[in-house]
């Protein structure tokens, strides 16, 4: 019979155990080695059934088995030594606490983000974009960064994957009882449930409760709106993870950005913790966040609009994720409309101004739409990529907001992802490097990083490396064995089908591995373009390769469920599946087995389309040697001692053609470079030593730059204590003068000139000039109403291509030398120094200048001569070239 009501019953811990609790709804276990291992001794089975949940653990163990461990004194010492070691985690000065200019740092940081991967405990995640965000919580808690996490909680999660016989993908959503997960409900003083409120049109209301995770040190809150006072349209509005058509997104990304500040503020206000000064978007999903900000201070400040705009963009930091306008959510312009218009959302915020927001004004940008990342950056006085290629592509992507600069000068800089050690190394990796350099400075290496404790890993001897590398990859096998076994249980298979499955893959084969989401960017297939040359791989007498894949498509993506099939397929042929195989429901907790267990690990997108691509870094810090397009992490820290490239082809090349060159190029990596290397043993002690120095290399060199820590630290550097300043400078009379600034400028800047450029210099004009010789620039400009103090005058000189446009430039300042006259022109001087050979040329432009600008572009105002304003040759962009 099915229950016609469902509750959790706790358990009731004695006394001497009450600890556990505190150390279970902590989600540091997830990283922390020997709290898991105390969770473990509690009940080894249970703790196998409970997939290594401590909460779902202590919810089964018998009570009295609970009583024998309340008398048990070396389990007691064990649990009083792990609980003194939280506290002190979560209490203790960390490097953010010790910084030398911890004055300067953010009281608070507020991170949104739509997923979030902590732990496979709490699945909340789809992918790359929750797995980072899950990272940088942790990794700033083990450096005391102060954030808040912001979120929702999906009843439903992402999905659970399983195959069809025929292969086709299957999705499956469990329900999730808050409950039962590592989550406690937030709640006002008098105990009732704490909860955020929007409106809705027609008179409708979206109520949500705040569920609270404990990360480390850092507070996680989950919007839900499962409350009863909703109307049923409304407690569906988190039921799921990137499902629902575009009013069902719309709603989530509301209550993410406008519901997630109001639980920020409220869990502030009943915690006591530092409001934050600085508030992270991670990409534009959660982008409304800033519209929440400016009715906050338009209310409470009567900034008026502009005003507080300006105080919001200030301690702002919008992250983009996304190398394609695809990946980007845009809602028709009606709909927004119809949210924040008359008896919607945000009432008194002006409509106009929020869709103005959004609007693509731009070339080739559609009026139709409100597009959620185009508001991320109008909203943001800062903002990133994740890698350095990827800041490039989105310089690119994003130029039509600054227009009249090159893309270079786009104020989009790059921090690349990182990921957090302690979560995806393997415990046998971790005991290998305490042997050689100690347990407390290989923990501190990975939370922190560190080169020279990173060093020590070059004396581990061969020996134990490869022996290392043995028994991850024989623990993948098993591993895989049993998940095949269960899959195909799934299909229908009977076990008296299944006998095949305990020869499937060998622990001494080459193995490489390929996991990811599956859009066709990603090219899953790509390893099957020819698939008769990759049969020959897999089977080859001597220097066999064996294969483990595992990905999931989009529950809306036919196309993407087409390559898991043709991959599925291939990998059930008889000939070949002891070779390759594909594991379906990609997860947390397979991966935390795959990386460590393969030798490769492959990635093959369209360059650029890759962002960032942060598996291959878990594997590298395992001793995974990355085969990769050069695309994301991999274009900026690829040298031939960490792996290999793939070469590319042009991006003009039909894509077929594109597919046929680089699936051949990887084909012949493989056969030729790869497992010549992984099978040559022809040093006398029988190892593949190039093989292991190889890997050594990767932990030394590469182990220390792709740490979330190290991610996190540049963060907190480069990005959040500027906004800090920022938003501390940015006062009511600060924002009011800003805005006031602004509109002058932007009325004035159509009159605004270079006028005449004029050059003295040691040769003609339009010849030659010898290195180290400097130009005397003499400069009239326009500049209406405005002041010398307004503006900046630069030169911008630099090397020049066959068509003239400057690149790399450098750009000098020049200052007033005269002016202004009856017309207010003024004359700007200054030297220009000739410091590099060959075709090279200059101009000159003026932008807006300003204390608290974070950037010179960042009005999208620039004025440059036109061509045959100047006293020389003019090039395209109205300089001078010298040859």
């Amino acid at each position: 019979m099915k229950a016609i009501r469902r509750f959790t019953v706790r358990p009731v811990l004695p006394p001497p155990l009450l600890p556990l609790a505190d150390l279970a709804r902590n989600l540091r276990w997830s990283w922390h080695t020997e709290t898991r291992e105390l969770f473990q001794s509690v009940d080894p089975e249970g703790w196998q059934a409970a997939s290594g949940d401590p909460v779902r653990l202590l919810g089964s163990v018998s009570a009295a088995r609970l009583d024998a461990l309340a008398s048990d004194r070396r389990f007691l010492r064990r649990l009083a030594v792990a609980a003194a070691d939280l506290d002190d985690y979560v209490h203790g000065a960390r490097w953010y606490q010790t910084h030398e200019d911890v004055a300067d740092l953010p009281a608070a940081i507020a991170y949104f983000s739509p997923e979030f991967g902590i732990t496979a405990a709490l699945p909340q995640y789809s992918g790359g974009l929750g797995i980072l965000a899950g990272d940088h919580l942790k990794a700033a808690s083990d450096l005391g960064a102060p954030l808040i996490g912001v979120g929702l909680l999906y009843r439903h999660g992402y999905f659970r994957q399983s195959l069809s016989r025929d292969g086709w993908q299957q999705e499956h959503y469990p329900v999730l009882d808050p409950n039962e997960l590592p989550l406690s409900l937030l709640r006002d003083a008098d105990g009732a449930p704490a909860r955020v409120t929007l409106s809705l049109p027609g008179g409708r209301a979206l109520h949500a409760h705040i569920w609270q995770a404990r990360v480390g040190r850092v507070p996680l809150l989950l919007l839900d709106s499962d409350v009863e006072d909703n109307d049923a349209g409304a407690r569906e509005v988190t039921d799921r993870l990137y499902g629902g058509g575009s009013d069902h997104r719309l709603l989530q990304e509301m209550l993410l950005g406008i519901g997630g500040v109001r639980a920020v503020r409220t869990y502030c206000a009943l915690t006591g913790h530092p409001e934050p000064e600085v508030f992270h978007t991670n990409e534009g999903h959660a982008g409304f966040l800033g519209l929440e900000r400016i009715r906050e201070l338009d209310g409470a400040q009567d900034l008026g609009f502009d005003a507080a705009l300006e105080a919001v963009r200030a301690g702002t930091v919008f992250t983009t994720h996304t190398p394609v306008p695809a990946g980007i959510d845009r809602f028709d312009r009606a709909l927004v409309a119809r949210h924040f218009g008359p008896g919607g959302e945000l009432d008194g915020v002006p409509l106009d101004r929020i869709l103005e927001l959004g609007a693509e004004t731009y070339p080739g940008g559609d009026p139709g739409v409100f597009n959620m990342a185009v508001m991320g950056l109008r909203l943001a006085q800062r903002a990133n990529g994740v890698s350095t290629l990827h800041g490039a592509v989105s310089r690119g992507m994003f130029a039509g907001l600054w227009p009249g600069f090159d893309p270079a000068d786009v104020p989009i800089t790059s921090v690349t992802n990182g990921v957090h050690a302690p979560t995806w190394v393997a415990p046998e990796v971790v005991r290998l490097g305490a042997r050689q350099i100690g347990a407390g400075r290989t923990e501190d290496a990975l939370s922190v990083g560190g080169s020279q404790r990173w060093d020590a890993v070059a004396d581990i001897p061969d020996q134990d490396i490869w022996e290392l590398r043995r028994g991850l990859r024989e623990q993948l096998v098993l591993e895989v064995r049993e998940r095949l076994r269960a899959s195909w249980r799934q299909r229908g298979a009977a076990e008296a089908e299944l006998g095949w499955v305990d020869s499937v893959l060998d622990p001494d084969v080459l193995t490489i591995g390929f996991a990811r989401r599956v859009p066709s960017y990603k090219r899953l297939t790509l390893m099957l373009r020819d698939p008769e040359r990759l049969r020959r791989l897999l089977l080859d007498p001597e220097r066999p390769v064996q294969i483990v894949v595992a990905g999931k498509a989009h529950p809306a993506d036919d196309g993407g469920k087409r390559l898991v099939q043709e991959l599925v397929r291939f990998s059930d042929d008889p000939r070949v599946r002891h070779r390759i195989v594909f594991l379906p429901d990609y997860g947390m907790g397979m991966a935390q087995k795959l990386y460590p267990g393969c030798d490769v690990w492959l990635n093959n997108p369209l360059r650029p389309l890759e962002a960032c691509g942060t598996s291959g870094m878990k594997a590298a810090l395992n001793g995974c040697l990355n085969l990769s397009v050069l695309d994301g992490w991999w274009d900026e820290w690829f040298e031939p001692d960490f792996g290999w490239a793939i070469p590319t082809a042009d991006v003009g090349t039909d894509e077929d053609r594109r597919d046929d060159l680089e699936a051949k190029a990887l084909y012949e990596l493989v056969e030729q470079r790869v497992a010549p290397r992984f099978y040559d043993r022809a040093d006398r002690s029988g190892l593949p030593v190039r093989w292991i120095e190889m890997v050594r290399r990767t932990l030394v060199s590469l182990g220390p730059k792709v740490l979330a820590g190290r991610m996190v630290r540049e963060y907190v550097e480069r990005l959040y204590a500027p906004a800090a300043r920022a938003h501390r400078a940015m006062n009511q009379d600060a924002a009011r003068d800003l805005a006031w600034w602004k509109g002058r400028v932007r009325a004035a800047w159509p009159q605004v000139a270079v006028e005449h450029v004029e050059a003295q210099a040691a040769a003609p004009v339009g010849g030659t000039a010898e290195l180290g010789a400097t130009l005397t620039l003499r400069v009239r400009v326009a500049l209406d109403a405005l002041a010398p103090e307004d503006v900046e005058v630069q030169a911008v000189a630099g090397r020049v291509d066959p068509q003239d446009v400057i690149r790399d430039g450098r750009a000098f300042p020049l200052k007033p030398a005269g002016g202004p006259d009856l017309e207010g022109r003024w004359v700007y001087e200054g030297p220009l120094a000739l410091d590099r050979t060959g075709a090279f040329g200059y101009t000159v432009r003026i932008l807006p200048s300003h204390p608290l600008l974070a950037s010179p572009a960042e009005l999208g105002l620039v004025a440059a001569p036109a061509d045959g304003d100047t006293a020389g040759e003019a090039g395209p962009q109205g300089g001078v070239i010298l040859r």
